[in-house]
């Protein structure tokens, strides 16, 4: 099955919501040989020319913790420089939680802009990603939590995420709530059908603006990749999901034979200090805390308030700082914590619902702290937990692009920094999500032992 994959310039370039779903692209793309670089900025030509054999473009972007008005004046101008990138497919990448709402990180709005910007009759949408334990079936949204599936208005972390609490399992009704387009569903028994692009056709011919698509297994990811690639429309398409878009390219092109040669990458050393900070309220990330604490790592409590409050913030940043340089100096791996799920969410809610700046102030802070913490230990490889809080944090460290090292955790791979500061470049950097990685990938992660499927 010839799919007309062209052997050289950009296959898919992407805006990822926040840092952690843009380094689980970033890790898709990479290891199926796409060399993908992701971006702070939209790159310029020259940008892009120090990169040769790069096939995939991605911008980190911090709008999953921003309201409408933000993304008006914001993703407008950013998608249009993708635009202009030339790449078939242009992806809006979001969460595979898809926690959202018509006020914080609206999904409505950006595919709003994106359908505006792009010129395309309709957009589809893609949540499920069966390798991360995410699965969408007839439009209703399900998530791992510790080794069981729950419906995601029941997932123990998601129904009480302390900004946007996942309360409806319909994506369709969800994302209703946030936008007027006329959303329909391709389920999962139409992608099991034998008149598959029959059905898809139909929808669009009943004016559908939005095509949501249920994610089962590798054959659905293999169905939608054929939908998303053959089925695009002219120009550089738009499409919106999680990193399921680009396994369902990848299992459309793997099934066509047309992905280049795998490539190979290196081991991870092993390193005898690890910095982690964390800003996530996730009952996963408190476990990963708590076990790191258990074997060796020394946990530095942060009072968010305290770093947030423009009165003391200096003096609270000073004292973290030594106390943190004290214990890496003496050869200790740490944990910088803002919140432990079953101590702290009620008191992160109270104070994300009281002031709507202070996830973002509080990011700004972490990372202002986590650059003079790099600068001054010379430690060389660095955790950042919370999607939210990380977008926030990536931004304060200076850094240009981000390349892919190695995977490591799955969804959250080592990545290598790109920056003109010496002490900054070539930074080893893992951005990971609040439900990802298992209870010990903090210590795998100082290790550096890659997951295993």
């Amino acid at each position: 099955m010839d799919c007309n994959l062209p052997q050289d310039g950009l296959v898919l370039c992407y805006y990822g919501d926040d840092f952690t779903g843009s380094t689980d692209a970033l890790e898709v793309l990479g290891l199926s040989g796409f060399s993908p670089v992701l971006f702070l900025n939209p790159p310029s030509h020259e940008q892009m020319a120090r990169f040769p054999g790069c096939r995939a473009v991605g911008v980190a972007g911090t709008s999953r913790s921003r309201s409408p008005a933000w993304m008006s004046n914001e993703l407008k101008p950013v998608f249009m420089q993708l635009k202009q990138l030339g790449a078939p497919i242009c992806h809006y990448k979001i969460c595979s939680t898809f926690d959202s709402s018509p006020e914080v990180g609206s999904i409505g709005k950006a595919l709003e802009i994106g359908q505006e910007v792009f010129a395309v009759p309709y957009v589809p949408v893609v949540v499920g990603v069966p390798a991360m334990g995410r699965y969408t079936l007839f439009g209703h949204l399900f998530a791992n939590f510790d080794g069981r599936i729950y419906r995601i208005d029941r997932h123990p972390s998601m129904k009480s995420h302390p900004v946007t609490p996942m309360t409806e399992s319909d994506l369709t009704l969800h994302l209703s709530r946030q936008t007027q387009k006329k959303i329909s569903l391709m389920d999962v028994l139409s992608l099991q059908s034998h008149d598959l692009d029959e059905r898809f056709a139909a929808l669009q011919q009943k004016g559908a603006e939005v095509i949501l698509f249920d994610v089962l297994d590798e054959s659905s990811l293999q169905q939608i990749g054929r939908i998303l690639w053959a089925r695009r429309p002219p120009g550089t398409s738009f499409v919106v999901g999680s990193s399921g878009v680009e396994y369902a390219l990848m299992a459309h092109w793997r099934s066509a034979g047309r992905l280049p040669p795998q490539p190979e990458f290196r081991q991870p050393r092993p390193l005898d200090r690890l910095v982690v900070v964390s800003g996530s309220c996730s009952p996963n990330t408190e476990k990963q805390i708590r076990w790191s604490l258990a074997h060796g790592f020394v946990g530095i409590r942060i009072e968010a308030r305290s770093l947030v409050a423009a009165e003391v913030q200096e003096r609270t940043r000073d004292r973290l700082l030594n106390q943190a340089l004290r214990e890496l100096w003496e050869g200790h791996s740490i944990v910088l914590y803002t919140a432990l799920a079953s101590e702290d969410s009620a008191r992160a809610h109270a104070a994300l619902t009281a002031d709507s700046s202070f996830g973002l102030a509080l990011g700004e802070q972490l990372g202002i702290l986590l650059r003079e913490l790099i600068c001054r230990s010379g430690v060389r490889r660095v955790v950042i937990a919370g999607g939210d809080t990380s977008s926030h944090i990536g931004r304060q460290l200076r850094i240009e692009a981000l390349t892919l090292t190695s995977p490591l955790i799955r969804g959250a791979p080592l990545c290598l920094a790109h920056s003109r500061e010496p002490s900054l470049n070539h930074l080893e950097l893992v951005f990971k999500g609040g439900q990802v990685g298992a209870e010990d990938c903090f210590g795998r992660v100082r290790k550096g032992q890659v997951y295993q499927d």
